[in-house]
């Protein structure tokens, strides 16, 4: 079956397809001595190398791998970072033929479950609005939250050009003037619980992410350590994704 070079270079965790679209524009990715074109197609056996800004590309492959990491507050999601703060990728173990890719993104401020893969078409799906994946939140806010914010915030608010809103909303301790809520949304924009709140009025100050899909982040798991995933998880995961 004839694929996408973005496909078969994300899928051997080599960068996202888009990345990957941006150097094939920019001809900067050949295919046995020839320049790819967008939209070219190939048969995988019938690739005998790939010259990736010059640099021959090995398409060997680990076996597909998927881990849990519980992300500190702190820490950053970026492979390099200029000002050589701490980043989540100088945690994880390390891959000989392929890369981890993050399915989505945790803010400095935010802590809790990050899912990590080195299969390029699984992280795609598990961040794709389509296949509508829960992402589960514990947030902390200061003061009371009253019926009509929690309605609005259920009905949904425009944030930027969208609307969003969250699936589901649970006051755990409302009794307290700290009080902590349990939310759900099915997509994954940038800040996007922390600006929810704040389009009612509301300051989140602290935030946890612990459930990604069908994964929910192990209570036994300390901060700023990871956990691969057995077998039967990575079932769970691929069918949630229809792979």
């Amino acid at each position: 079956m004839k694929e996408k070079i973005q496909k078969i270079l994300s899928n051997s965790g080599l960068g996202s397809r888009r990345n990957i679209e941006k150097k094939i524009c920019n001809k900067l990715i050949k295919v046995n001595g020839k320049i790819v074109l967008l939209g070219e197609r190939f048969i995988k056996k019938d690739i005998q190398y790939i010259l990736l800004n010059n640099k021959k590309i090995i398409l060997k492959k680990d076996i597909i791998k998927i881990i849990i990491y519980n992300k500190p507050i702190g820490e950053i999601c970026t492979n390099k970072d200029p000002y050589k703060r701490i980043t989540v990728f100088n945690k994880l173990p390390k891959l000989y033929y392929s890369k981890w890719i993050s399915v989505g993104r945790l803010d400095i401020n935010t802590s809790g479950l990050l899912l990590f893969t080195n299969y390029g078409e699984l992280a795609y799906r598990l961040m794709h609005p389509s296949y509508k994946i829960k992402r589960e939140y514990l947030v902390r806010i200061f003061g009371k939250v009253s019926k009509k914010k929690i309605f609005i915030l259920k009905k949904g608010v425009r944030i930027g050009n969208s609307i969003s809103r969250f699936d589901e909303i649970i006051n755990l301790n409302y009794k307290k003037k700290n009080q902590w809520f349990k939310v759900s949304l099915l997509q994954g924009k940038n800040k996007e619980v922390r600006l929810l709140w704040l389009s009612v009025g509301i300051k989140v100050n602290r935030l946890i992410r612990t459930r990604y899909g069908e994964i929910i982040l192990p209570k036994n798991l300390k901060s700023g350590c990871f956990l691969e995933l057995n077998a039967n998880n990575k079932k769970k995961i691929f069918n949630s994704v229809n792979l």
